[in-house]
This record gives C-alpha cells, sequence and structure tokens, in this order.
C-alpha cells in the first residue's frame, strides 16, 4: 500500500487542496474523501481524524512547502537561519566599531 499525497494551491480563493489517496495492491486506487465535522459532548473523548507515519507526515509537509506555506513562528531550519544571520550581522557591526574605536581601519 501506497499513500499518494498532493496538496495544490487556489490562488483566486486563497485555500489549498489537499488530496490524499491510497494504491493498493492489484493497482486499486482509494480516495480519502471530505472530512466531515460533528457535534461533540465537551466530555466525550476525540479520536484523531487523521494519523500519519512519519515519512507520510513529510510528504504532506514537503507538499504544503511546495504550496509556499511556511512555519508561521519562524522555528525550524528556515528560522533559525535567519536569527543566526542577524545575529552574525550585529556581531560584526560590533567588531567593525571596536577595530575603529582602536584606530583600525577597514
Amino acid at each position: 500500500m501506497k499513500l499518494l499525497i498532493h496538496a495544490y494551491r487556489e490562488v483566486f480563493s486563497g485555500t489549498i487542496e489537499l488530496h490524499m489517496a491510497e494504491r493498493h495492491e492489484g493497482g486499486r486506487l482509494y480516495a480519502a474523501q471530505p472530512l466531515v465535522f460533528a457535534e461533540h459532548e465537551e466530555s466525550m473523548r476525540t479520536y484523531p481524524c487523521l494519523r500519519l507515519e512519519l515519512d507520510k507526515a513529510q510528504l504532506l509537509m514537503d507538499e504544503l512547502w511546495g504550496c509556499g506555506l511556511r512555519p508561521s513562528e519562524g522555528t525550524g531550519s528556515a528560522g533559525s537561519l535567519a536569527a543566526t544571520e542577524r545575529h552574525l550581522k550585529d556581531m560584526q557591526s560590533i567588531a567593525k566599531g571596536l577595530l575603529k574605536k582602536d584606530g583600525v581601519e577597514l
């Protein structure tokens, strides 16, 4: 069984279309259907509407990244790199300022 995931950014409606399907032995295709929200009592236990193995979750993340979505809080490799670059620039400015103060020409 192979999980297929495809995300598509619909520019005009401002939405992301998410398609998921499983290809089973023999070539049969099983497509995921739309989620349905049902009223739920506060005290009742809830169950996940979707459970993905890590490699499948990575596939979903890659598809969403391909649609232009990025983490909002700025963490992860892209956010960490940007913070490191800003810190390096600050440190370079401080070092240059101290060198100039001591009469070193740059």
